[in-house]
């Protein structure tokens, strides 16, 4: 076993590994074994009752968290013509087209963290679905990033939302903020997010 440092030995000390925390305890928990020197992302890790392997059992959605996440995030919008115009007067990083498409298979281009496209455009994203589907980048209405009103869907995006989505375990991973939020900012927060988890629930799902 390699020896661990003070830091670790001291943080550490401050929980029990069995034992079950209520949500305020463990968000005071959180901030305070927080001993980075930079402002660490707290992170939420949801397992659900539910076979991924169905369709009618997936889960996926978004939410804006009350408080936001801590982090400016890059967003490329795929439109043309009104569109472009609207989605650049409401902030987008990067607004394009074909061009755009051909810079990520041509360059290997990631300088973003979302992707919005309008309906028309998805025929042009669809191409880069390997691309982009690995990367959890790829534009799904059901998230609210393959939308017509571009600047709603800008506006929530750099407020603070979050996707939402089962992985291949069917365990939901999704930042709720940063440890320089304080346990109420990011318990507000985590329970924003539960209740949308919660909501979204398929009916073919039993159990919890």
């Amino acid at each position: 076993m390699p020896k661990r440092g003070k830091m670790y030995r001291e943080t550490a000390a401050k929980y029990e590994k069995a034992n079950l925390y209520e949500i305020e305890e463990a968000m005071k928990l959180a901030v305070e074994t927080s001993r980075a020197k930079f402002d660490e992302t707290i992170e939420v890790h949801i397992k659900l009752g539910v076979d991924g392997r169905h369709a009618d059992q997936q889960v996926r959605g978004a939410i804006v968290l009350p408080h936001g996440t801590g982090k400016t995030k890059k967003v490329l919008v795929f439109a043309k013509g009104p569109k472009a115009a609207e989605a650049e007067a409401a902030g987008a990083d990067y607004v394009g087209a074909e061009e755009l498409a051909q810079k990520i298979q041509s360059e290997n281009w990631f300088d973003f963290d979302v992707v919005v496209a309008t309906p028309d455009m998805m025929g042009v994203v669809g191409r880069l679905g390997k691309i982009l589907g690995p990367k959890g980048l790829m534009p799904n209405p059901k998230s609210g990033t393959v939308t017509m009103d571009v600047t709603k869907a800008l506006q929530e995006i750099k407020a603070g939302k979050v996707e939402y989505r089962l992985d291949k375990t069917n365990i939901i991973h999704t930042p709720i903020g940063k440890a320089s939020f304080g346990s109420e900012k990011l318990q507000d927060n985590f329970n924003a997010l539960l209740e949308a988890v919660v909501n979204a629930k398929p009916a073919a799902a039993k159990g919890q």
